[in-house]
């Protein structure tokens, strides 16, 4: 036989030799078992695929959140080691508010007695003036009538807030027709202008002003405020109330 002959048989014996996989994998396992029982047929384990791929997500998840939680503890850190984050308080365990200051505990409200500004032709209006200081101030109230007025009570009250004392008062109105007072009453300093008998308000816009020192640094007038009573010529009163800002 010639030899390419023998090699071309050779070459069609081994493309049409087709190797037995069941075979191959029953050898494998007796070999791995060491030759004893019966061969079985090695297939791969396809109901536990699942299971595995769900363990594998949950374990990835859980990593996710550890690096997380590492995360936002190291960043509450502040390069501080042993600190931890705190959670936000609950509603049944927040924190207590804290406490209101002297000026604070003013209620505007209750002390104007539900007083406006403004009552039929009565308006009033109370700003702590710009040129005051670090050690003085001066409270101006202003009172605008568009009739004349037969009587006429304005109160300004000042905070007692740290250092108040009065240093004095004016108005731009007559001062013979009015009387004026300056008393401390139940933690305000407080100015009182009483138009006398007999006299009268014109309509227009007036001013009334009280002087103060107080401690070092900016005073918060938030506390202060003023009244008016009046009656007009006509007979009808007329009442206003306004509490102090700054530069308003």
């Amino acid at each position: 036989m010639k030899d390419e002959e023998l090699s071309g048989r050779l070459r069609d014996a081994a493309e049409a030799h087709r190797p037995d996989r069941e075979r191959m994998l029953a050898r494998v396992e007796r070999g791995m078992a060491g030759g004893h029982g019966p061969a079985r047929t090695v297939r791969p384990p396809r109901a536990a695929l699942p299971w595995l791929r769900v363990a594998g997500a949950t374990a990835a998840v859980c990593g996710v959140l550890a690096a997380g939680t590492f995360a936002v503890t190291s960043a509450g850190d502040g390069g501080t080691h042993g600190r931890q984050v705190a959670a936000a308080p609950s509603a049944s365990k927040a924190a207590p508010s804290p406490s209101p200051s002297p000026t604070a505990a003013v209620t505007h409200p209750a002390a104007l007695g539900g007083l406006r500004p403004e009552d039929g032709p009565l308006w009033t209006g109370g700003v702590v003036d710009p040129h005051s200081n670090a050690y003085w101030a001066q409270s101006n109230v202003t009172l605008r009538t568009t009739e004349p007025l037969s009587s006429l009570t304005v109160e300004l009250r000042i905070a007692l807030t740290g250092g108040v004392n009065s240093t004095g008062s004016w108005r731009s109105l007559p001062e013979a027709d009015f009387t004026v007072s300056a008393t401390e009453d139940g933690g305000y300093l407080v100015y009182r202008w009483t138009l006398r008998t007999g006299r009268t308000v014109p309509a227009g816009t007036h001013t009334f002003a009280g002087q103060y020192n107080h401690a070092e640094g900016e005073r918060d007038a938030t506390g202060d405020y003023v009244t008016a009573h009046a009656v007009r010529v006509s007979g009808r009163k007329a009442s206003v109330g306004d509490r102090f800002g700054q530069d308003r």
